[in-house]
């Protein structure tokens, strides 16, 4: 199938010069949405995963329908003060800005194996940011996983010697 049709660009969003790649029109196409988490699973089988990981918000709409799909945990990263509970936290920047991701202090055990989920991997900084509150854990992240991948943007650079899975590349 090719997702790339379900999903809309728009110009110039959330400020200019940049060409947002809007899911929405995917996400709200059930049997399309559906497909996009089985053909992650289908490639992410063999893998040995505990857990999967997805940055907010749109981590959550990728990772915890795979996680469910795959039969694992979920662990949600928010935004700074947004978990209750204590948490660890780490700066990252963004395309157009920056800000503070945190995950709860015990919602990885050591040793566990890691999947980072996300709807996109541009610049590779959030995910990175991701990957470092992982390993903060004592974590062992084993790859990442995505819908998009903006290649010119060199993300993967980024993110080390982790297999990465995108399904769409721009």
């Amino acid at each position: 199938m090719n997702f790339k049709e379900y999903i809309r660009v728009i110009e110039d969003f959330p400020q200019p010069g940049i060409s947002f790649k809007d899911i929405t029109t995917l996400l709200n196409n059930g049997p399309v949405y559906r497909e996009v988490i089985q053909e992650l699973a289908r490639q992410l089988k063999n893998k040995q995963i505990d857990l999967i990981a997805g940055p907010e918000a749109r981590g959550f709409v990728i990772g915890a329908p795979l996680a469910v799909e795959l039969g694992v945990g979920f662990v949600p990263i928010r935004k700074s003060g947004k978990l209750p509970g204590k948490t660890i936290e780490a700066d990252y920047a963004l395309e157009y800005g920056k800000d503070k991701l945190a995950m709860h202090d015990d919602a990885i055990k050591p040793g566990q194996k890691v999947l980072i989920a996300d709807d996109l991997l541009a610049t590779g900084g959030t995910i990175a940011t991701s990957i470092n509150l992982v390993n903060q854990l004592g974590g062992d992240v084993i790859g990442a996983a995505f819908l998009i991948e903006l290649e010119e943007l060199n993300g993967r650079e980024k993110l080390g010697a982790i297999d990465i899975v995108s399904l769409v590349k721009y």
